[in-house]
């Protein structure tokens, strides 16, 4: 494949799913964990028996801090990480006997962040223009 190609096709994956996570499911979640620390009653999934906040918590450094991370390009690989992982909770224990429609989203953004995983961020990147030097 064409470097070029490649690397564009990777910032747009970056682009695309870490804004659209970040905006759409990392704000929203943050918005309702400071509404827990403002003393606010929060409900949130109780993920593997941790706890509804300590979910809230891990929900939102992956789906806030990591996929910004991603949007930059920067410590991609290791970012992709706790997105992938959030992303097979979603897919496979919190929709877990629910129709495949249901589970749609997450394993699309699962299939991304495996991309942007195994291929990094490409030459568009924080990573590239900070670690690569």
């Amino acid at each position: 494949m064409n470097s070029l190609v490649k690397d564009l096709s990777l910032l747009g994956l970056r682009l695309v799913f870490g804004g659209l996570m970040l905006l759409n499911h990392g704000w929203p979640k943050f918005q309702k964990l400071m509404d827990y620390f403002g003393g606010a009653e929060v409900k949130f999934a109780n993920v593997l028996g941790m706890g509804m906040i300590p979910s809230l918590f891990l929900a939102v450094f992956s789906e806030l801090l990591c996929a910004g991370l991603l949007v930059l390009g920067l410590f991609t690989k290791k970012a992709s990480l706790p997105l992938i992982i959030t992303m097979f909770i979603a897919a496979f224990v919190i929709h877990f006997g629910d129709p495949i429609k249901d589970k749609e989203m997450a394993l699309l953004y699962l299939a991304a962040y495996l991309a942007i995983g195994a291929f990094g961020a490409g030459r568009f990147s924080l990573d590239d223009k900070l670690l690569n030097k």
